[in-house]
């Protein structure tokens, strides 16, 4: 695999930031995000002090291409937010908004709020069931962090899972992965979301619990191993791939995060899914990995107010 080169300017000269973002997202020219024309669009040089401003004269209005997507109306350069971007996909295990905050120099609740708008672009919206005649689904849950209003505990311990946040994931071995906060372990939360984003022609394979029994006779075939009794892989028949994403994200968010809110759950989760399924081994290096990224920015807008939603 060749390694990809980004051009350096982009994240210090805020004309080649800007020239950078269009290259990528308007490959065939401007486009009005108002109006959505690409005739009769002019850039406004010398009529205005403000960076790749255009203006359609089809509905008369000015525009940039942050407009609709999740850096509009920001005050942060365009540069740092692509050196947010880049150090968001190319960090394993993430980056912490107080480490954004000493990197680029920004307020500790800009990195914050920078980092949350990158999740949101990460998001990947309306996508077709995974697997397929042939493919391997494996599925498993963990948890992360704890419910909120649940009580708290010197030593939360005994509490167990009822007042944890369940987080279930489905991996397509050597392809993508796609993780879900769910109300609870019950077949009622995971059978829906397994039957939306996994193909019937799919091969499953699980653990031993028992809310998975039902997936016999919704899949081509459904296999699992012991874990109680210590069986952990017989020939191709495992969980150890979902396992090393959740190695990869329990690391994530104890040792980078330390501590997610549950209403804010959902866009970590859609940041390791990303690097998951855009990883080196699919042939995805930083920079195509950040250039992904960007593509995910367009009509995602996300206000302060709107973060927790």
């Amino acid at each position: 695999m060749s390694k990809s080169v980004i051009d350096a300017n982009c994240f210090h000269d805020e004309p080649a930031a800007y020239a950078w973002v269009e290259a990528r997202l308007w490959p065939e020219g401007p486009i009005c995000p108002r109006c959505g024309g690409v005739e009769r669009i002019s850039k406004m040089a010398g009529k205005t002090t403000r960076i790749g401003v255009y203006k359609c004269y089809q509905c008369r209005k000015p525009f940039r291409v942050t407009v609709g997507t999740v850096f509009e109306a920001s005050h942060v350069p365009l540069r740092l937010w692509l050196q947010a971007m880049y150090l968001l996909c190319s960090s394993k295990k993430g980056i912490s908004s107080n480490q954004l905050h000493r990197t680029l120099g920004v307020t500790l609740k800009t990195a914050w709020f920078m980092s949350h708008r990158l999740r949101e672009a990460m998001r990947v919206v309306g996508m077709e069931p995974m697997g397929g005649a042939g493919e391997i689904v494996e599925i498993d849950e963990t948890t992360a962090g704890w419910q909120e209003g649940a009580p708290k505990r010197a030593h939360p311990k005994p509490y167990g899972w009822q007042f944890r946040n369940v987080v279930l994931t489905l991996v397509q071995r050597g392809g993508e992965a796609r993780s879900f906060h769910v109300d609870s372990l019950s077949m009622a939360d995971i059978l829906p979301v397994v039957r939306k984003n996994v193909a019937r022609e799919s091969s499953i394979m699980t653990d031993d619990a028992t809310r998975y029994k039902k997936l016999d006779e919704e899949f081509a075939s459904h296999e699992s191993v012991t874990h109680a009794e210590g069986e952990y892989v017989r020939g191709p028949i495992h969980t150890n791939t979902v396992e090393g994403y959740y190695s990869v994200f329990k690391r994530g968010m104890k040792g980078v995060y330390q501590h997610c809110k549950e209403k804010h759950l959902h866009r970590y989760l859609a940041e390791f899914d990303f690097r998951y399924s855009n990883r080196v081994r699919l042939g995805y290096d930083d920079v195509e990995r950040t250039e992904r990224a960007l593509k995910g920015i367009v009509g995602k807008r996300l206000t302060y107010r709107t973060t927790g939603v």
